[in-house]
């Protein structure tokens, strides 16, 4: 039984809305910044990233700024709010791929009683760094990505107004299609709310340290008035709809070995293949690995690891298991600055790329993980290796902001 709820969300009106959403600052380099606040007075960037507070370091003060520059896009009615508790249906297309969910409040208190179930881990200093961000500016505008079992009855629903005018359709630089509807009839809510309740659990795809503090919040907040705390924003889609990329592996260096010693050492644990131009992997168990201008396939050999088991069947546990850290010497990803990663977004020829360019020695390209494979994970209280997944869609920050009511003085 999963409760969400209904909000007025605080948000562009209409003809300023393509001019307001952006993807978050961090993927933008300085001149690209400078270039996005220079030339649109309405970006949101301008609220997350302002002026003032980015020589700032992480703290109360660069967040009372974030804050300030939030109050004065609401004072120019850049931002207004919602007279009426709403859903949010929202659609995006991009590349031919079409997704659309529902925006949502969603409690607390499921999370913390393990019905919203995540597949990574999350750092203490990152949990408390976002809380102290929500708790001193008092919004959230960036949704946690939520999965959930296929309800035909919430399609129906849905379907009622993705052929009618939305509130908002634009399509922005990077030519993606964005789309968002209000609900907000009394007998459509109830509808929805009503089929979450008959769901008995969620997935976390994109957002584990915003649950966290979310989580982290709702306690610091405890006796405060209102409810607006005990409850975070979210994107609620489907797990059809979802789409799982493969997150690939870029290394640096070869551990002072040839490629024929590489691949002499790898025969002992998989099955190798010289591959041609186009080449990627065709299922599970099959990594790519690219050196000196040469594709391999390398297929796991049988009885090398516990299908069994959740994580250590993972191709990419797989890869760092037998090849990252007994061959090449890199025990641990996340520290290890000789290892780097590329979205599978970027295909096999962004990996190709990357070698050809000399940045990097070899790729490893993995087959994407499937959405099973995250649930069998997260099911097992287990968590994924780092960079395991690549999740689409991706949305962009200031369409709905969630207003939390109670504020640091």
């Amino acid at each position: 039984m999963i409760r969400i709820k209904p909000f007025k969300a605080i948000r562009p009106p209409r003809d300023k809305a393509y001019l307001v959403a952006t993807r978050s600052y961090l993927s933008y380099n300085e001149e690209e910044l400078d270039d996005k606040l220079s030339n649109n007075p309405f970006t949101f960037l301008h609220v997350i990233n302002p002026s003032k507070g980015r020589k700032l370091s992480l703290g109360t003060e660069k967040y009372m700024e974030v804050k300030k520059c939030f109050d004065k896009f609401r004072k120019q009615e850049i931002f207004i709010q919602d007279t009426k508790e709403s859903y949010y249906l929202y659609r995006q297309v991009k590349e031919g791929n079409e997704y659309i969910g529902l925006i949502a409040a969603v409690a607390v208190d499921d999370y913390n009683a393990g019905k919203i179930k995540k597949h990574e881990n999350t750092l203490t200093h990152r949990e408390e760094m976002f809380t102290d961000y929500l708790e001193t500016t008092g919004f959230n505008a960036e949704p946690v990505l939520l999965t959930y079992k296929d309800d035909p009855l919430l399609n129906k629903v849905f379907d009622q107004y993705v052929n009618t005018r939305s509130e908002y359709e634009f399509t922005s630089t990077d030519k993606v299609l964005h789309q968002l509807w209000l609900v907000n009839d009394p007998i459509h809510i109830d509808t929805i709310s009503k089929a979450f309740l008959q769901q008995q659990e969620l997935y976390i795809a994109d957002g584990h340290h915003r649950c966290a503090s979310s989580s982290l919040l709702a306690e610091r907040l405890q006796g405060t008035s209102g409810d607006s705390h005990k409850f975070f924003m979210a994107f609620l889609i489907g797990e059809e709809q979802m789409k799982v990329y493969d997150f690939n592996r870029l290394i640096k260096g070869s551990n002072y070995k040839t490629m024929e010693q590489l691949l002499d050492e790898l025969q002992d644990s998989f099955e190798i293949r010289t591959e041609g131009a186009g080449y990627k992997p065709k299922g599970i168990h099959e990594i790519g690995m690219y050196m000196n201008g040469t594709w391999h396939s390398l297929r796991l050999k049988k009885g090398l690891v516990d299908l069994d088991n959740p994580v250590a069947s993972l191709d990419a546990d797989i890869l760092s298991e037998l090849i990252l850290g007994p061959i090449l010497g890199i025990e641990n990803l996340k520290t290890d600055n000789r290892a780097g990663f590329l979205p599978g977004t970027d295909g096999m020829e962004g990996l190709k790329k990357k070698v050809d360019s000399g940045k990097f020695d070899i790729a490893f390209a993995l087959y994407p993980v499937t959405v099973d494979q995250i649930k069998m994970v997260a099911d097992a209280g287990m968590t994924m290796p780092p960079k395991s997944t690549y999740i689409e869609p991706k949305m962009r920050s200031g369409l709905t902001v969630y207003q939390i009511g109670a504020t640091k003085a």
